[in-house]
């Protein structure tokens, strides 16, 4: 799905490399180690060399949830602004990351969002997005399980802030600019474009800054 996929500019890409060869006075004793117990058989060692036989590499970005503890507030609500136009411009292609937290995504030296942990990714079309619905009784939102079932492509949007909104900055933010994420009928409309064949323009900057006829 990533290589193959339109990623309309926010996702990471990844460089895949073979045999890779560097000097093991690079390396600090703590991670020699780590690395031979957690993945000795993709690793050896050649003289004054550790081969790695399989590696991926990625652009360096600044993980978004350490960003967002050191951001100014200008710099917060530039981020979170564009960390939603990431999820809602991804969702117009197709595209489901499957886990918003901030530190699956990154910013780049430019300050764009980019989505990069695409362990939980599928497609928009696989998802089935609900409203929770409403408790039969009152003590069910006390219940330790959902009163109501869950199939494995179920996706509530509105459990979203749940994990995202703790912060009342973000929130606030969030709210002004990206509500309708919170809400089953947004992703519902954005399937049905898909299936309709309508894809949005993406453009890879902001909207003041368009050229105007």
């Amino acid at each position: 799905l990533v290589k193959r996929h339109d990623r309309v500019g926010r996702m990471a890409d990844t460089l895949e490399y073979s045999d890779v060869a560097l000097p093991v006075n690079r390396f600090r004793p703590e991670l020699l180690q780590e690395l031979q117990e957690t993945c000795a058989s993709s690793i050896s060692f050649d003289n004054d060399l550790i081969i790695f036989r399989h590696i991926y590499i990625e652009r360096r970005m600044t993980p978004l949830n350490i960003y967002l503890e050191k951001a100014t507030d200008t710099q917060l609500e530039q981020a979170i602004i564009d960390y939603g136009h990431a999820i809602k411009q991804l969702a117009g292609a197709n595209i489901f990351p499957g886990d918003f937290l901030y530190k699956n995504f990154g910013v780049t030296q430019l300050g764009r969002i980019v989505f990069y942990d695409y362990d939980e990714i599928t497609y928009m079309t696989e998802c089935n997005f609900r409203k929770i619905p409403p408790p039969t009784h009152p003590e069910d939102i006390f219940r330790s399980e959902p009163w109501y079932s869950v199939e494995p492509n179920d996706v509530f949007p509105e459990e979203f802030g749940t994990f995202l909104l703790t912060n009342p900055k973000i929130r606030k933010v969030f709210m002004k600019h990206h509500k309708e994420l919170l809400h089953a009928g947004y992703w519902q409309q954005k399937q049905q474009n898909i299936l309709s064949g309508v894809y949005e323009d993406i453009y890879p900057y902001p909207e003041v800054i368009r050229f105007r006829r």
